[in-house]
């Protein structure tokens, strides 16, 4: 007998001598996990609004999951919704327009089984940008096509191209912001963006707009049975914005992030301040660690707090004076939404085998941003 031939014998002769009788003539015993439960989480205004129909954001979402649709089909049907409901200010049509009273929007999508992402910014004239992201992921090799360029290529795939998505809702308020920022316009400009902050912060709080339409977005993210994990963000970007302005939702990494085998993570609030930190990202590397859904944006709060040191970013109190949240999900069906702060009114929708809810943020700091 050759050695090799006399190594492999004695391993498997020991290996046999290790077995125990009763299962000498079965199959080895596999454990598998028990199927994920299907899950879609959102911003709260995926439980809000139906665009005239019977169903929200996240139901929509998790009636495709649990019928097998694609993760990622099912969350962008999902915010399609509030994309062309106008009723939402905040996303797609009728949302609120940039300075010069155009509405430009930014989406971005991730498939985490298919490793796969496509983003658009500053595009106009498209009621669903969402849809057109998706179009980059799939038809293209880039991830992020903006401006003319992003509208050229919805056309080239047979978007409508509408002249203006303005509706009177929209209008109005642009209008009324403008009015009072000066009719006869500042020519000091710093004066004159003071004046649009000031004019603002009026209409928030006289409630003519609300607080999460101003930084307005929507987030959705779902897992179906088989533990696939897509998402997408979509948003009109902030209220009358500098026509160009780019927030965090169409950046992978900031307004969304997923990782198959770990989780998705995507948010809501001051774009800029998620921006320098790449929280999304963040959060998704600290689930790989093991941390929970919770404990992980809690993480990127506290680094959002800590980069935040302009003065005229914080309150009272020296912690910033605006809001971010997020919405998680990992690979395991857990979840958390989170804010900057413990009295704030922000909130998340879910939607699993027990219907849609709309659950309370957990806030990192005591009181409220403008505290």
């Amino acid at each position: 007998m050759k050695r090799r031939e006399f190594v492999i014998g004695s391993a498997a002769a020991g290996l046999a001598m290790a077995t125990p009788r009763t299962s000498m003539n079965k199959a080895p015993t596999v454990l598998i996990p028990s199927a994920v439960k299907p899950l879609v989480i959102s911003s709260s205004n995926g439980n809000r609004f139906k665009n005239g129909g019977d169903v929200t954001a996240v139901q929509k979402a998790f009636m495709m999951i649990t019928k097998g649709d694609d993760v990622l089909d099912a969350v962008v049907a999902g915010v399609n919704i509030v994309e062309l409901d106008p009723l939402d200010d905040s996303v797609g049509y009728g949302g609120l327009p940039n300075a010069e009273g155009v509405v430009q929007l930014d989406s971005s999508c991730m498939h985490g089984p298919k490793k796969q992402a496509g983003a658009v910014a500053c595009i106009e004239g498209v009621r669903t940008p969402s849809l057109v992201a998706k179009a980059v992921s799939e038809q293209t090799d880039h991830h992020l096509i903006v401006g003319r360029g992003a509208q050229e290529f919805a056309r080239n795939m047979g978007f409508k191209i509408e002249d203006d998505l303005n509706t009177e809702n929209s209008r109005q308020k642009w209008l009324e912001w403008k009015r009072r920022i000066d009719p006869s316009h500042y020519l000091d400009p710093k004066k004159r963006a003071e004046a649009g902050r000031h004019a603002a912060a009026e209409m928030l709080a006289e409630g003519l707009l609300r607080p999460e339409n101003f930084h307005g977005t929507i987030n959705c993210d779902g897992i179906n049975s088989k533990g696939e994990i897509c998402g997408v963000t979509t948003t009109s970007g902030l209220a009358w914005k500098i026509p160009g302005r780019v927030g965090d939702s169409p950046i992978l990494g900031a307004g969304l992030y997923v990782d198959g085998a770990v989780g998705a993570a995507g948010s809501t609030g001051r774009g800029e301040a998620n921006l320098y930190g790449l929280c999304s990202f963040l959060i998704i590397e600290e689930m790989r660690r093991g941390a929970h859904p919770k404990d992980a944006g809690m993480e990127a709060l506290r680094r959002i707090k800590a980069n935040t040191v302009e003065k005229r970013l914080l309150n009272s109190r020296g912690t910033p004076n605006f809001y971010v949240n997020f919405y998680i999900l990992n690979a395991k069906g857990e979840y958390a939404g989170v804010t900057m702060y413990q009295d704030s009114t922000a909130r998340f929708a879910i939607c699993n085998e027990g219907g849609p809810q709309t659950l309370r943020c957990e806030g990192l700091l005591p009181g409220k941003e403008s505290d």
